[in-house]
């Protein structure tokens, strides 16, 4: 148990029996704490989850040294919400951003802290394709959750040596989402083999967040990372995405995603009726890419998050969203001069 988990449990078990957060705070033992030394302008602490909420320990002048403080919680469920001795460590906060639509009404009530959705990103110019582009030589990209029907009938194809099918082979383990046993070592090293792997695909298989565990969704549907992945690195997006107005808001143009349901065991007569356009396969991977430099990098969550607020982009933020535009603009060129003209007038 690391120290950090162990000052978690005893901060918990102190709160819950005194009904005191302030006798908590006193008494628990401090994890590792991080010292800082000048005022800060902005606190903008990420986590993944909420149940890692408890880290804001480590920084234990936070609030009294920043002018602003705002946070971004990556995933938070309906059916997954931490006790409410996590979620009051949210009240110093100004706002409160999440990357799920669904439980920000909740949130909000529970912290009483403004609170809006963030929608995901990607980070564009490490996804997008260099010019020039590398050849697409993995047909189809499957990461993360699959349909077994799906995954089976893909199967068929590469072995009979029809399409060249990347896969997970390792499965994570573990009876929670918190104890799997499967991590990642350096995430940099991660993000840029995703990236290169997706810049070298033709048809990449997205689904909205959990499509295949309804008892935890509870019949919320919520936007996974892949699309914006997917976006960025000009793949043809393949599933089922999520059946809301947030979707159809962000991913607003013609093909984003072709539907396939979850279960596909006819996706190779699927895959073989898209191959047989290539001048819509072709529009599909441009108009991707423009859209995700244009519209969901990052920097433009950080820009949203800067407004809501009242600071002011600074000028690295400035000269990303230049290098965006710039990417924007050369895809378009290139739509142009590879005679996709419907595609160039489009964007």
């Amino acid at each position: 148990m690391s120290s950090v988990e162990a000052s978690r449990r005893a901060y918990k078990l102190i709160r819950l029996t005194t009904r005191s957060r302030r006798v908590a705070e006193v008494f628990a033992p401090p994890p590792p704490a991080v010292k800082l030394e000048r005022d800060y302008e902005l606190f903008f602490p990420i986590f993944n989850n909420a149940f890692e909420l408890f880290t804001l320990a480590s920084v234990p002048d936070w609030r009294a040294r920043c002018r602003v403080a705002v946070c971004f919680i990556n995933e938070v469920w309906a059916h997954d919400m931490p006790d409410r001795y996590l979620m009051e460590l949210l009240s110093d906060f100004d706002h409160v951003f999440v990357g799920l639509q669904h439980p920000v009404e909740e949130i909000a009530r529970l912290t009483g802290r403004p609170c809006s959705y963030l929608p995901m990103a990607v980070d564009v110019l490490r996804f997008a394709p260099p010019s020039p582009a590398p050849a697409r030589a993995i047909d189809v990209c499957g990461i993360g959750r699959r349909s077994p029907v799906t995954h089976e009938a893909l199967l068929r194809l590469a072995l009979d040596h029809r399409i060249f099918y990347y896969y997970d082979t390792v499965a994570a383990s573990g009876a929670g989402r918190r104890d799997r046993t499967f991590h990642v070592d350096k995430a940099n090293d991660h993000r840029l083999l995703l990236a290169s792997l997706l810049q070298r695909s033709r048809y990449f298989i997205a689904n909205r967040s959990l499509v295949n565990v309804p008892e935890l969704t509870m019949g919320h549907e919520e936007i996974g990372q892949r699309f914006y992945e997917g976006a960025a690195a000009g793949t043809v997006m393949l599933g089922e995405p999520p059946r809301t107005a947030e979707f159809r808001r962000q991913f607003d143009w013609r093909d984003a995603v072709i539907p396939v349901p979850f279960d596909s065991p006819d996706i190779g007569d699927i895959l073989s009726e898209l191959d047989r356009d290539r001048d819509r396969v072709a529009r599909i991977s441009r108009a991707n890419v423009y859209q995700a430099a244009l519209r969901h990098d990052w920097v433009y969550r950080l820009r949203t998050i800067f407004e809501t607020v009242g600071i002011r982009p600074t000028s690295a933020m400035r000269e990303r969203e230049a290098r965006l535009q710039a990417l924007g603009a050369l895809v378009r060129e290139e739509s142009a001069g590879d005679g996709l003209t419907r595609l160039a007038a489009a964007l």
